[in-house]
């Protein structure tokens, strides 16, 4: 399955996503035993509440389809990510890490999809308005947009973020080290 110079990186890989698994399951458990449903909490004053809600649909509580295709998504995503870090030619830290969090995330709402059938949210945070006017892009028509308060969310969703900014972070890196390595020096 994995070459003698994976294997090391598997352990890590492995443990890292199953820890994000039980600190999501384990502070899901929590909100939903402490909590009412739609019930808030304050914990910061109105920035920071707990707010327990289930979330039927996406990260951050999108609606993109039915609960069917977002099972199917994180069932693609653990794919995805298990692909990746079995064919990636980079040994790069933040790359891994970010996969292991982009896994531990999804198996975290998988689990409770299956157990459910949505997904718990409770980390309910004002982090600020976004105001979009309408506009009209070439053809389209942009219907404008407007945020009071950030969606209600879990760790598994931050996990998730958090993972594919590092992923990101470990392409914008070696894009430039590739960059620099293959231009000539000044002189």
């Amino acid at each position: 399955m994995a070459d003698q110079h994976t294997q090391p990186f598997f352990f890590r890989f492995a443990l890292i996503a199953a820890f994000a698994v039980i600190i999501d399951q384990l502070s899901k458990t929590f909100a939903a035993r402490c909590l009412s449903l739609g019930q808030g909490i304050d914990v910061w004053g109105s920035f920071f509440k707990l707010t327990l809600v289930m979330n039927p649909g996406g990260v951050f509580g999108s609606r993109l389809g039915s609960q069917d295709f977002y099972t199917l998504v994180s069932v693609l995503a653990i794919a995805a990510t298990l692909w990746f870090f079995f064919k990636a030619k980079t040994d790069g830290s933040l790359f891994r890490v970010g996969l292991s969090l982009v896994l531990g995330g999804a198996v975290g709402n998988l689990i409770d999809r299956f157990r459910f059938g949505e997904v718990i949210d409770f980390l309910d945070f004002d982090f600020f308005n976004i105001n979009l006017p309408p506009a009209k892009l070439g053809i389209i028509n942009f219907p404008g947009f407007h945020l009071d308060r950030w969606p209600v969310f879990n760790l598994a969703d931050s996990f998730v973020l958090i993972g594919m900014v590092l992923i990101v972070i470990h392409l914008l890196l070696s894009k430039d080290e590739k960059g620099s390595a293959s231009s000539p020096a000044p002189q």
